[in-house]
């Protein structure tokens, strides 16, 4: 298919264009670093999660980040900035586990929509006040994390077809997250992280089904997905071709890869990723392997992994970029700089052609 005028109509705009795709169409643009590893830095307490309103609850809290949106806002506003100062362009809300399934972990799934109207806030919040300073456009992405649970993979050896969790039930606490997310001002939503292209397909689902009933709320969506390991599939056995193939009958604005690997081992499966995807492609890889002799646990710094991005970038691979898991707002400062002044990859043309997608893609 050939590119449309634009991925997104948006009714509020003179020329219907949303202004990331607009910005988008001008330069890389800049993703934020990971908010879990700056939560960490910060080597917060079991007080500090439960704050004067959770004191008492029965299960431990500490390392439910989502949860700070409630009891530390200022904290998490704080992270924003600091992500949003260094040359981020988008910032992800506070949000990777905030569905009721996953905060039923921790006995506070009846929270799910109240954290991530506040998270977005918290977002939106910081986003204004930075734009604010410089005159810069900021963007916030509603995050939505994977889910602990697989609607792909039995946890059983005995009982291939058995499930924790149904697609339904997957779609009810997205479309949960979905609500509070727009309701708390989001401009984009990403769907991120995904190593069950099943589950992605239900959090979609979520999305478009809010989008028709409250029309007024639509805005981009973005997908981005996970190789869980060297041998370039995700968890669930995808190629990134068939990855693409299965969500790209979704209206998206951007497909692209984040976590799990660095850029010396992402960069073959970016590389695969642009050759099919006629729309903008978004990387955000891990400052490397995990690496427990590191200081921080990764081994790349920000003068070692802006220089890899850059050559991404110069090469043609790049419209979005940022940094997951070890990255910190001085990453992301240096892969600003390091692709600032270089055009943006380039969207290909596809042919109408039948495209399947199992584990591997087909195109008949």
């Amino acid at each position: 298919m050939s590119l449309p005028p634009s991925f997104f109509f948006d009714a509020r705009q003179p020329d219907g264009i949303h202004p990331l795709e607009r910005l988008l169409r001008e330069r890389i643009v800049i993703i934020d670093g990971a908010m879990g590893t700056n939560v960490q830095a910060r080597r917060l307490t079991e007080a500090d999660f439960r704050g004067a309103r959770f004191a008492d609850h029965p299960s431990d809290l500490k390392g439910n980040n989502d949860l700070l949106s409630l009891t530390r806002p200022e904290l998490i506003e704080e992270i924003h900035a600091e992500f949003l100062r260094a040359g981020a362009d988008l910032i992800e809300t506070n949000t990777f586990n905030a569905t009721s399934l996953s905060q039923a972990e921790y006995g506070l799934e009846s929270l799910a929509y109240e954290m991530n109207v506040a998270a977005a806030g918290c977002a939106r919040r910081a986003a204004d006040r930075v734009a604010a300073e410089d005159g810069r456009p900021r963007f916030v992405a509603g995050a939505i994390g994977p889910l602990s649970k697989t609607l792909s993979i039995s946890r059983d050896v005995n009982d291939p077809g058995a499930r924790d969790v149904t697609f339904d039930q997957v779609r009810a606490a997205y479309a949960e997250e979905v609500r509070g997310l727009l309701d708390g001002g989001v401009d984009v939503i990403l769907i991120e992280t995904i190593f069950d292209t099943l589950n992605a397909k239900a959090a979609i689902v979520a999305v478009l089904d809010h989008f028709d009933e409250h029309p007024s709320q639509r805005v981009p969506m973005m997908i981005s997905g996970t190789i869980t390991d060297l041998s370039g599939r995700t968890l669930t056995g995808q190629t990134v071709e068939a990855f693409f193939t299965s969500v790209s009958h979704a209206p998206i604005l951007s497909v692209g890869l984040n976590c799990a690997l660095g850029p010396q081992e992402m960069r073959p499966h970016i590389e695969a990723l642009g050759r099919v995807a006629p729309i903008y492609v978004s990387a955000y890889p891990n400052a490397g392997l995990p690496d427990p002799l590191s200081p921080t646990g990764f081994p790349e710094t920000p003068e070692t992994l802006a220089p890899q991005l850059k050559a991404w970038a110069e090469d043609g691979l790049l419209n979005i970029v940022g940094g997951c898991c070890g990255t910190t707002p001085a990453h992301i400062k240096a892969i600003a700089e390091a692709v600032r002044g270089i055009r943006p990859r380039p969207l290909p043309s596809a042919e109408p052609r039948l495209r399947l997608s199992g584990l591997e893609a087909l195109v008949a």
